[in-house]
């Protein structure tokens, strides 16, 4: 089995997940937030949630030892981490954003329900599992509610490798006799979820695994790079059409930095637009937030993007737009709620059309609270901006609704009392903190 560069200085000092000091249970519940001046300053982007969470799940795939680098200390991250030593795996933080994961010669097969019930992304553990254990219990996946988050694509292609699935009391159960063999898996959806998951199982199984139609988001691509890293075969990940020669283990152990979050780097992007601000984001690929910067333009944004930096400012009169949220490459539905609030004050109208989750629009009902005027037909939002918004009590009914109503806040007159707020330390590492930095005036009470 390999082993990582240099090994690990063990003697070091560890930051244990058991003495984990920024655990949910000390996270309080409602933000403050007053109008803001515009924002101004830099911000350095947190490495990515979706992938961090996926690669995590890709370490049950590996006896050995993984560094992770640029990882954000977010509650879904700690939860997974939690899941994962469960499993068998032994986790430790090195330093705020590096992780020290080290593999187990044997895998639980069952993620603990408690645990695995509060993360969209524990569906992630079906696939390595089915390919390390041969069998998996997996309970239906939690998380926000934006949404339904059916399981059929994920159960059609690990079918297809020679998996054997069912749902019995809320678990998805799955076994395998042998190894999984590699087959063609046509998605009908470029589903990202069902994507990660049969490249996680394919990595090991028996022959080539082709998937047809498969997500082409930038976390698909960090995946299959941290999996070819440790020595898997996947080619073509970033199309619709990876191939993935199976292998008989992983043997490399290795240091891997995940990508930047391109909606975080999105959400401070559309704080400095909505403020009229002048925001410096590092730490951020900029062709990963294209959609985004070509919309912001449209709206008479100004975005300058350098070579791992994005400058965003607004000194212009703002201008309504249209927005569909669709796969990657197109507008990313987890910045449409952002946007929504971004769109309330910008004289005109303009109009979102959600593509991707039925739910999203949950927010609108917020800021209507705050003045917005913006009516709902369906999948359809129209929204006429108004002169200003008013603040008032709301809560946060997800991760990026909780965003969007701190931008909204932002602009509002007066005070915004934003409840269930831990929804936001989901996703945003000291989102208050940074965001305070910048000069906006926000507090956690």
């Amino acid at each position: 089995m390999g082993s990582l560069p240099g090994g690990i200085n063990r003697a070091r000092t560890h930051i244990r997940l058991a003495t984990e000091q920024r655990g949910d249970k000390q996270t309080l519940n409602k933000l403050v937030v007053r109008k803001s001046p515009p924002l101004t300053g830099r911000v350095r982007v947190s490495g990515a949630k979706n992938s961090t969470l996926a690669v995590l799940c890709a370490c049950i795939l590996t006896e050995n030892e993984i560094v992770l680098e640029n990882v954000p200390n977010i509650s879904d991250v700690r939860v997974m981490l939690e899941i994962i030593s469960g499993l068998g795996l032994k986790a430790c933080w090195l330093a705020e954003d590096v992780l020290h994961i080290s593999g187990a010669p044997q895998v639980a097969g069952e993620a603990p329900y408690e645990l695995a019930r509060k993360l969209r992304a524990s569906n992630l553990l079906l696939g390595p599992l089915m390919a390390r254990c041969g069998r998996a219990r997996v309970s239906l996946p939690g998380g926000c509610n934006i949404g339904s988050r059916p399981m059929d694509l994920h159960f059609k292609g690990l079918r297809c490798l020679g998996a054997d699935l069912d749902i019995r009391s809320g678990f998805i159960e799955g076994r395998v006799r042998g190894r999984l063999r590699g087959a063609k898996v046509y998605l009908d959806f470029p589903s990202v979820g069902a994507t990660e998951n049969l490249m996680m199982a394919a990595v090991l199984a028996e022959g080539q695994t082709v998937l047809e139609n498969a997500a082409k988001e930038p976390e698909i691509v960090d995946l299959a790079n941290f999996l070819n890293a440790m020595g898997a075969k996947v080619r073509g990940a970033g199309t619709d059409l990876i191939r993935i020669d199976g292998v008989l283990a992983l043997e490399n152990g290795v240091r891997y930095s995940v990508i930047p979050d391109r909606i975080e780097a999105g959400t401070f992007m559309v704080a400095a637009a909505a403020t009229g601000g002048d925001v410096t984001l590092e730490n951020v690929i900029p062709p990963h937030v294209e959609p985004l910067s070509a919309k912001l333009r449209e709206a008479n944004v100004q975005v300058e993007e350098g070579g791992d930096t994005i400058r965003v400012f607004a000194p212009e009169p703002l201008l309504p737009i249209n927005i569909k949220t669709m796969p990657y490459p197109g507008f990313a539905t987890d910045l449409q709620s952002q946007m929504m609030a971004f769109l309330s004050t910008v004289p005109g109208t303009s109009i979102i059309v959600e593509n991707i989750f039925e739910n999203r629009f949950q927010v609108a009902q917020e800021l209507r609270r705050m003045g917005a005027q913006i009516k709902v037909e369906g999948r359809v939002a129209v929204i006429e901006g108004v002169h200003c918004l008013q603040g008032a009590a709301v809560k946060a009914t997800d991760l990026r609704a909780g965003a969007a109503l701190v931008i909204a806040g932002l602009m509002a007159e007066g005070v915004t009392e934003i409840h269930n707020a831990h929804f936001i330390a989901r996703g945003y590492r000291d989102f208050e903190t940074r965001l305070k930095r910048l000069g906006a005036a926000v507090e956690r009470l």
